[in-house]
């Protein structure tokens, strides 16, 4: 990817059927207003008590079918959403994660089993979302062995390969203009807010034409990153975690 206009992906995640349905009503009609193909980032089998924010939807399953239908990208979003493990990630964003640093073994059934719940909804998985950033290196192995070769994540500004599988990276959790490169914006269905989600609005009145179809972006992914993206990748983490860092002691 050259400089030039930025292009964006939108990411939607911890959807799963407890998922509130009046905020998931308003982001779907934004999506069919501008024509947006997001990443859906579907939890299997949702074990998570903070996202049990309603009784479950009887629709859910059929509404993601019918988004997929309309050019969504089915993301496979961990398994349980249970996150205990305090093994260091590829990402590190959070101390606690569901997949790194749990046994290879344990991570392939795992993956295998939210494939298979996800399959028999009628849902085609194409890529990884970890819940809170969290996979290791054995994690990219099982994705390659089960056939998932594209994760979402990562804070560089052009998609890339490592790890033997290709890196969509996502950067934003508002929507931000922004010079060149590819920023997904991720947006938590359970905690948007109403103005962060008439923020987007906003935003895709004078953007939607460079908002890219999920699946697109798959296609065209690119080589190792250069020199100077690894620099800007780092310098992303670094100031990512700094402001953690000043939350956590603003908090005490």
């Amino acid at each position: 990817m050259t400089p030039g206009p930025a292009r964006y992906l939108l990411r939607l995640d911890d959807l799963c059927p407890t998922a509130p349905r009046a905020r998931l009503d308003r982001l779907q009609g934004l999506m069919e207003e501008f024509r947006v193909c997001p990443i859906l980032a579907v939890i299997p089998d949702n074990q998570d008590r903070e996202l049990a924010m309603e009784p479950p939807d009887p629709d859910f399953w059929a509404r993601m079918r019918a988004l997929q239908a309309e050019g969504a990208v089915i993301g496979l979003h961990g398994y349980r959403h249970l996150c205990a493990s305090r093994g260091r990630s590829l990402v590190p964003l959070h101390r606690f994660t569901e997949f790194a640093g749990v046994p290879e073994a344990t991570q392939r059934n795992w993956m295998r089993a939210g494939l298979a719940i996800l399959r028999a909804q009628g849902l085609n998985p194409r890529l990884w979302v970890a819940p809170r950033h969290g996979f290791d290196r054995v994690t990219l192995r099982v994705l390659h062995e089960e056939g998932i070769r594209v994760v979402s994540d990562g804070l560089a500004r052009m998609p890339f390969q490592r790890g033997g599988v290709t890196w969509l990276p996502q950067q934003l959790w508002a929507p931000v203009e922004k010079p060149w490169g590819l920023w997904t914006i991720l947006l938590h269905t359970h905690t948007a807010s109403d103005a962060l989600i008439d923020d987007l609005r906003a935003f895709l009145r004078h953007h939607a034409g460079q908002f890219m179809p999920a699946g697109q972006a798959m296609a065209e992914f690119g080589p190792k990153l250069p020199l100077t993206e690894r620099l800007y990748e780092a310098a992303a983490l670094l100031r990512f975690r700094q402001r953690q860092l000043r939350k956590r002691l603003s908090g005490r």
